[in-house]
């Protein structure tokens, strides 16, 4: 066991599973060639080591790739086993469709590559998505021939939704802008009495899989307002409980993503339900029990009584608080390593990452879970993959490690290759290029040239006569 990063046996675990087959388990993700794209290259990029270990014409190859997956009618496949290419017809293009987040992950992994979207059908892309939008402000994943929206009603479309209209830049005088007053009434709809939120109205608030509030969901919804410009852009702001455009509380969501952290490892499993209560009960070492840091218990000041069990607010810091400490996805759930981004990205957007015991998370990672020959588990003892591998460097540059790069929680990429998005020329124009960034458009510019070097040339026949 380790207590730092590895980082150069991750460099070898992640260029293993790009340049290499991957292992049989991934056989039935073939069709999502893209998502693993996503979550090797950005790993590589997250560490540093991507463009030292790649040739330019392989980076250029894998842009091309990509490209190679873009639908005619805009959004891109998660792989090109779809493409019918010219045998694509009426009777075929059920099975050849985009989808929502292959379209994400396209245009987030082509921004980690370098690559300028200039190849992107932009247009089409934004007009397709705005028909993926349903009347209750969420998405669905796929367009039907007809035009009929597939599946949706998922807190995860929106969030790619939200990330797609951000890389692409979309102006609302475009005309093909979604319904975001939608997505929000979604959102606000969504935040469950815990605070967090859930996949939808009415659901348990949990992180990721379930129907209920969890930590996944929680950052899906965060990230995507922040994307939309809903958040507020700074710390300061934010410190203002004012500043939460929501009608649930801030401290709530607050108390509840300080709450995920935990020193469960395992879920405990009562294998003989005739035990007694006190038969059942493991001896338990109080020098190993989670206790929440200072700025933990500070919060739940200012938390409502109602969000805590009995006894929840007895509990003080001790200097003997436990060494391990991972994040959770919902109420009683053990550590899980991608929930170190999942919840901590959500205190990260939100600039309370201090709320949580940092070195604890840490620790566990490097600890528990981080393995022998590169990558993270899911849960300690798991062998690694690459989702929960990414996710975790993930968590741990938005913790701000010395070795990774710096982070952008809400785009899940580095701030490097958002800042590479945010200077591409399309993002300062509007309206391709009929625009400029004050409103105004060339023949607006026209006028406004040949009115100033009429007068000067006015000014100048009053000089000559006056001389």
């Amino acid at each position: 066991m380790s207590s730092t990063l590895n980082k150069s046996t991750h460099v070898r675990y992640f260029l293993r599973c790009l340049k290499t087959l991957l292992p049989t388990a991934y056989t039935s993700n073939d069709s999502q060639r893209m998502t693993l794209a996503f979550f090797i290259l950005c790993a590589l990029d997250l560490l540093d080591a991507l463009v030292s270990n790649t040739t330019e014409a392989e980076r250029s190859a894998f842009i091309d790739w990509i490209y190679r997956c873009q639908h005619p009618d805009g959004g891109f496949r998660g792989f090109t086993g779809a493409d019918m290419g010219e045998r694509r017809d009426k009777t075929n293009q059920y099975w050849d469709p985009a989808n929502i987040a292959a379209t994400y992950f396209a245009l987030a992994t082509l921004a980690v590559l370098g690559d300028d979207l200039g190849r992107v059908r932009r247009k089409e892309c934004l007009r397709w998505l705005k028909q993926l939008q349903l009347q209750d402000g969420t998405f669905g994943e796929a367009l039907s021939p007809g035009g009929e929206v597939r599946e949706g009603r998922d807190m995860r479309f929106c969030y790619c939704a939200a990330a797609i209209r951000w890389i692409l830049g979309v102006d609302e005088r475009e005309g093909d802008d979604i319904d975001v007053d939608g997505m929000m009434w979604f959102f606000e709809a969504s935040q469950t009495y815990e605070g967090g939120f859930a996949n939808g109205p009415f659901h348990e608030a949990q992180g990721y899989y379930s129907s209920s509030t969890a930590a996944g969901w929680t950052y899906c919804a965060l990230s995507a307002m922040d994307l939309l410009g809903k958040l507020p852009s700074d710390s300061q702001s934010m410190q203002s409980m004012d500043a939460w455009p929501l009608a649930h509380s801030l401290e709530g969501l607050l108390g509840w993503l300080v709450s995920r952290q935990t020193s469960l490892l395992r879920e405990e499993e009562d294998e003989d339900p005739v035990q007694t209560e006190d038969e059942h009960k493991s001896p338990v070492d109080v020098d190993n029990v989670y206790r929440p840091p200072a700025a933990a218990i500070e919060i739940a000041s200012c938390v409502p009584p109602e969000y805590f069990l009995p006894g929840e607010l007895d509990i003080e810091p001790s200097d003997s608080d436990v060494q391990f400490a991972g994040l959770s996805g919902r109420c009683n759930k053990p550590a899980d390593t991608c929930y170190t981004f999942w919840a901590g990205g959500s205190l990260a957007i939100l600039n309370k990452l201090h709320l949580i015991d940092q070195d604890a998370l840490r620790q566990y990672l490097f600890t528990m879970t981080q393995h022998r020959i590169g990558g993270f588990g899911k849960l300690p003892g798991d062998p690694p993959d690459i989702m929960h591998s990414c996710l975790a460097l993930a968590g741990l540059a938005g913790m701000g490690h010395p070795d990774l790069k710096a982070f952008d929680p809400s785009l899940c990429i580095s701030l490097e290759a958002r800042q590479q998005v945010e200077r591409l020329p399309f993002r300062h124009t509007e309206t391709d290029d009929e625009y400029f960034t004050d409103g105004s458009s060339r023949e607006d510019l026209d006028t406004e040239i040949t009115s100033t070097v009429g007068s000067a040339m006015q000014r100048l026949d009053m000089a000559a006569e006056e001389t």
